[in-house]
């Protein structure tokens, strides 16, 4: 995984603002017609081509695909870095119901249990907000149905991700860039769904790690970087009512890491990060749990490189976490110095300030300057690119404080 001993580089966390004809493309294909296969991919593969060269343009040094891969069908969508698995892992039925309507489920302190989407703490502590359509609470459009696990899982993606690959790497072809990231959704998260099949959820949380293991190989395979998102180390502590002991929720955790790290086992770690957000949609967030409680879990994924969220309201001041938290030798951070949660972008003078921060606990050469989570679907797209434009000016004004030059 690329580093650099010279200046700070910038990277993102994944998900960019894909463009209106493809937004377009995505709908009518699954509404089942409009768009032949053939003309899809003809419009992904250009709109990879063409946000890849929007990202060196703007000084992005460690691009991705947008996550262009991952079907959006409206502009507004904080759950396509998901809900993708659904349509590439085998033995799910769409019989469940929807996201935010299954029942509440309590916890007992003996035994950590998830409850409903739309029976987390902090919409209970808002309702009135979360319930306001004029609040500024936005969540995107709302799915019927959500998958259950019927039958033995599966990975089924094998074409879809080959596709994906080929339109990134010829994109990246075109720009000259030697590196690129592809995300992928960890075990922890894509076992967030129904099931009825394995017997316990620690049975179907494994069968998800054996499963997208393959999505996981394949992306290293082709020569790029494998970023695991996995929202759920630190966004669950949300889900469980009544809130658990903080030492039954890192235990509850560890489990989660323990199958993805079974998942990348004999994997290459340097060609491996891995990203913690506490869910991306726009709310209040007093109920998230502090990265103190959970920074040493996370650091116990077996990968070379760690994105968080650094730059919201609720989390920047954890940046001092690193006062008293070595980070391993050999290891990499990319934390967020602009966030998806606000449409004010970020000064430069600002971005700078926070890299600094980071710079100076754990190394200049040990930080990539990256964003609290993926812009696309969550701000306007001119908001989104002015955000990483203020990321890379951020980066070089941070730059030329820490080594007196930006290359």
């Amino acid at each position: 995984m690329r580093s650099s001993q010279h200046r700070i580089l910038t990277s993102h966390a994944g998900s960019l603002p894909r463009p209106d004809a493809l937004i377009e493309a995505n709908r009518l294909r699954g509404a089942g017609g409009g768009i032949d296969e053939i003309q899809f991919q003809t419009e992904l593969s250009a709109a990879v081509s063409n946000v890849v060269a929007h990202q060196k343009a703007l000084g992005i040094d460690l691009p991705g695909d947008g996550e262009f891969g991952k079907s959006m069908g409206s502009r507004i969508n904080y759950g396509a870095w998901w809900s993708y698995s659904f349509q590439r892992l085998g033995g799910l039925e769409l019989s469940g119901p929807g996201l935010y309507d299954s029942p509440p489920v309590r916890s007992r302190p003996d035994e950590v249990v998830l409850t409903s989407f739309g029976d987390r703490r902090d919409r209970n502590r808002f309702a009135a907000a979360y319930n306001d359509p004029d609040s500024g609470i936005t969540t995107g459009p709302r799915a019927a149905h959500t998958p259950v696990c019927v039958g033995p899982l599966t990975y089924t993606g094998h074409a879809a991700i080959q596709a994906d690959i080929a339109n990134f790497k010829a994109a990246l072809a075109a720009s000259g860039i030697e590196e690129g990231f592809m995300t992928s959704v960890a075990p922890g998260s894509a076992s967030r769904i129904g099931n009825t099949y394995y017997k316990t959820d620690e049975d179907f949380l494994f069968a998800c790690a054996d499963a997208m293991r393959e999505e996981y190989k394949a992306i290293i395979d082709a020569g790029l970087i494998l970023q695991l998102d996995d929202p759920s180390i630190a966004e669950n502590w949300d889900m469980i009512n009544p809130e658990p002991t903080v030492e039954a929720y890192r235990k509850f955790s560890m489990r989660r890491v323990d199958a993805l790290n079974h998942a990348i086992k004999g994997l290459p770690q340097d060609r491996i990060r891995f990203h913690l957000c506490w869910g991306s949609w726009h709310g209040p967030h007093t109920t998230d749990i502090p990265m103190r409680d959970i920074v040493d879990v996370m650091l116990a994924i077996n990968c070379q490189a760690y994105s968080f969220e650094a730059g919201n309201v609720r989390h920047e001041h954890e940046w001092n976490v690193w006062k008293d938290v070595k980070l391993p030798d050999g290891k990499l951070i990319l934390p967020g110095v602009v966030s998806h949660a606000t449409n004010v972008v970020e000064h430069p003078e600002l971005v700078a300030e926070r890299i600094l921060r980071f710079a100076n606990l754990v190394g200049r050469e040990n930080v990539i300057a990256a964003t609290d989570c993926g812009l696309g679907g969550r701000v306007h797209p001119d908001v989104a690119w002015a955000k990483l434009d203020a990321l890379a000016q951020g980066a070089a004004i941070a730059s030329r404080q820490l080594w007196g030059r930006t290359s």
